[in-house]
């Protein structure tokens, strides 16, 4: 399904209009205090620092974060822990009776086979 022209619009003038308001914060600041990454309006990420391969990780897939919704590696806006989101659907999943998620799964039992004994009386 296509958006029409007006909502793209808006979006991407907001989008915009979050980069802009980023950059005037970090210009605003004095040289020495510019870290290139925060909030704006108090809540929306940014950072235009260069990207690193831990940080990339960090925000995409990462194990010890259980928020779904990250800290974009560069740029404003959130990135979505791909973990974090394997987690909830797999756990939805098992609730639905599907098999048990990763995180919840039974240890192995020994076949049925293997428990009888091989003497016949």
């Amino acid at each position: 399904m296509r958006m029409s022209r007006g909502p793209r619009r808006a979006w991407r003038l907001a989008v915009l209009a979050l980069v802009a308001a980023a950059v005037a914060t970090e210009w605003m600041k004095p040289e020495a205090d510019r870290t290139w990454e925060g909030e704006v309006l108090g809540f929306v990420p940014y950072s235009f620092k260069p990207p690193t391969w831990q940080r990339i990780r960090d925000a995409y897939w990462n194990e010890r974060d259980d928020r779904l919704f990250t800290p974009r590696v560069f740029g404003v806006g959130w990135a979505v822990n791909l973990h974090r989101a394997y987690m909830l659907v797999s756990g939805a999943y098992a609730g639905l009776g599907g098999r048990p998620s990763p995180s919840h799964a039974e240890p192995s039992r020994p076949s049925r086979s293997s428990t009888k004994s091989s003497a016949r009386p």
